[in-house]
């Protein structure tokens, strides 16, 4: 005989048993209810049910037989006469091939969701030539990595439009968002659906985007956002709001800055609230085909500021050029795949890289001191094949930024620009190289820099464009950075700029070394000669002797300001072999560590 007990106080319902009934093992024998929940007893062994000692509607405590259980002998014996109900629903067990209304529900409603439901807009898009918003994360995240927050969220506009037609027509409310991985890390992905409501910022989507920016900040994670849409949408009416500004998107979106890296994407058109997000993060990938403003169309005219077409506002030509954009592409698969390349320099080392061949750097600067070359060259060799990623090259052309791998290792570089002003620093160079120093530094990667400029542009147009002070940001950003910064001097290693591009002086990189072709002053040699010996030059007539004693004075000063000169003075580290060149900086990076942030770290938008 076998006490049948209650695991907790509870009411009694039902028993699907009566005495004399044979049960097997795990057989419901009675349901009892507990704050509100059902709970099943089971048989513990087969047997017969011998006596109940409590009926529907009374209590039992914790404990407390319910009832008695004769034994059968044999566990297994099969019971003789169960009652049907015990194999009734809700209790019965479930057929494994059938579809659970709630579940069918739920697919029913997710299947709204999913562009297959919704061709004439897929269409519509792909005869743009662009892609579904779903169609760019799948390219951007692992192969089924991507796990979709807020799907079943609709436009906040049921007192105007029906729940079928909400659901049909605002799918995500415009916008997608989720986690995804790319390279095998997690990412925050955020992309509006410019095929919903022309892709407006709606009450319920910005919900999703605090929901995801929040997850971001506090797991610092990447966040990747397709910025493509018309901004503010003004049809939300189920939201008691009347100007909406106290919206707490913005506010949050910028928190990011200097935490976590921020990548936007932009294909087609991205205006106003769209653009105010595209304008906060780190890095801006567009398509030549995108046009990005802080108002579309409609704002401008409301403005009383003419009529223009989409196409005329924000073209990509023009947000290259002023340095909006940091990479222009063709199309949305080279966007995609550049934000999957921006991501990897932040995702630690790697162990594949492929070096360039060293001695080709031996012919990048020609013997001819006067003769322009292409630093870019440099770069290439001295990065990992295949790793370097231009950045901003539409804008400040003076200074080369990029990031790029070395022996494996994420570093930013930067790298004067002979082929303008000579490789003088602007202030459109300046501010790009001091927020490039910005964005290394909040994100921890080393800094190398090739030098070869004649210092700071001067001269009336250039202080008209306030060049005190934005070529001081430089030296501002350098004096701040917490990671290892290396300096090569390629060729001309003059005055300020010079000191500019070796974070402040000389001696303030881990490691400041020279080619044999560079050549050193407190400013250009040809300026220096005709200040400093003026009164000699003018003593002689103009002409061949005067020009003479020019060079003869220019070849002095070029060999004492030679490379080696500036080594036997320890101005500099070392002279050496250009194809030892990432030999040097392998080992001051080795050398080098990333000092733990002092404070909160920001990048300029600019």
């Amino acid at each position: 005989m076998q006490n049948i007990r209650s695991p907790l106080q509870a009411q009694v319902v039902q028993w699907l048993v009566q005495s004399g009934d044979a049960v097997a093992a795990g057989d419901v024998l009675v349901i009892v209810v507990a704050m509100k929940m059902e709970h099943e007893i089971r048989a513990p062994n087969a047997g017969r049910l011998d006596e109940l000692f409590f009926q529907p509607g009374e209590s039992v405590n914790e404990g407390e037989a319910l009832g008695t259980l004769q034994l059968i002998a044999t566990r297994d014996a099969a019971p003789s006469s169960v009652h049907a109900a015990s194999r009734a629903i809700p209790f019965a067990t479930p057929d494994p091939g059938a579809m659970r209304a709630d579940l069918q529900q739920l697919q029913t409603s997710l299947a709204f969701t999913q562009d297959a439901q919704r061709p004439e807009a897929v269409a519509k898009r792909h005869a743009l030539g662009l892609r579904m918003a779903r169609e760019n994360i799948a390219d951007l995240c692992d192969a089924g990595s991507f796990i979709e927050y807020g799907a079943l969220a609709v436009a906040a506009q049921s007192r105007r439009r029906s729940a079928d037609d909400l659901m049909r027509n605002t799918p995500a409310d415009g916008m997608v968002t989720g986690i995804g991985q790319i390279h095998g890390q997690r990412v925050v992905v955020m992309a509006y659906d410019a095929t919903v409501l022309a892709g407006t910022q709606g009450m319920r989507n910005h919900q999703k985007t605090d929901r995801m920016l929040g997850i971001a900040l506090q797991n610092n994670l990447p966040v990747v956002l397709f910025a493509e849409g018309g901004g503010g949408r003004p049809g939300d009416v189920d939201v008691a709001t009347v100007a909406g500004l106290n919206l707490t998107t913005f506010a949050a979106f910028a928190r990011l800055n200097g935490r976590v890296p921020v990548v936007g994407v932009v294909a087609g058109r991205c205006f106003a609230g769209n653009a105010a997000f595209l304008g906060c993060c780190d890095v801006v990938i567009a398509t030549k085909d995108s046009n990005i403003g802080m108002g579309g169309p409609a704002m401008v005219e409301g403005g009383g500021l003419g009529v223009f077409k989409p196409e005329q506002i924000g073209p990509s030509a023009v947000q290259h050029g002023n340095g909006v954009i940091d990479v222009l592409v063709d199309d949305e698969a080279q966007a995609v795949a550049a934000a999957r390349h921006y991501l990897s320099f932040f995702q630690g080392a790697q162990s594949d890289g492929q070096a360039p061949p060293a001695e080709a750097l031996r012919q990048v600067v020609p013997e001819n001191r006067l003769r322009v070359y292409d630093t870019r060259t440099a770069m290439q060799g001295i990065a990992d094949v295949g790793s370097l990623l231009m950045l901003r090259t539409g804008f400040g052309v003076g200074i080369h930024t990029a990031l790029c791998r070395i022996e494996g290792r994420p570093v930013g570089m930067l790298a004067n620009n002979p082929s303008h002003l000579g490789g003088a620093i602007d202030a459109d160079a300046a501010d790009k190289a001091a927020r490039f120093m910005q964005l290394c530094n909040a994100h921890g990667l080393p800094i190398v820099s090739l030098v070869d400029t004649p210092g700071f542009m001067v001269g009336p147009d250039m202080e008209e464009k306030a060049q005190v002070r934005h070529v001081s940001r430089m030296f501002i950003a350098a004096a701040h950075l917490r990671v290892p910064y290396l300096s090569v001097v390629l060729r001309k290693g003059y005055g300020l700029g010079a000191m500019a591009m070796t974070a402040g002086g000389f001696h303030e990189p881990l490691c400041n070394v020279a080619w044999p072709t560079g050549e050193f002053g407190a400013m250009g040699l040809e300026g220096a000669v005709r200040l400093g010996y003026r009164k000699e030059l003018e003593a002689l007539p103009e002409g061949s002797e005067r020009e003479a004693l020019f060079d003869q004075l220019l070849a002095q000063q070029y060999d004492n300001g030679s490379a080696l000169n500036m080594a036997t003075t320890l101005e500099i580290d070392a002279v050496i072999d250009p194809a030892d060149t990432r030999q040097w900086l392998v080992a001051g990076l080795q050398s080098g560590r990333v000092a733990p942030a002092a404070g909160p770290l920001s990048i300029d938008t600019w």
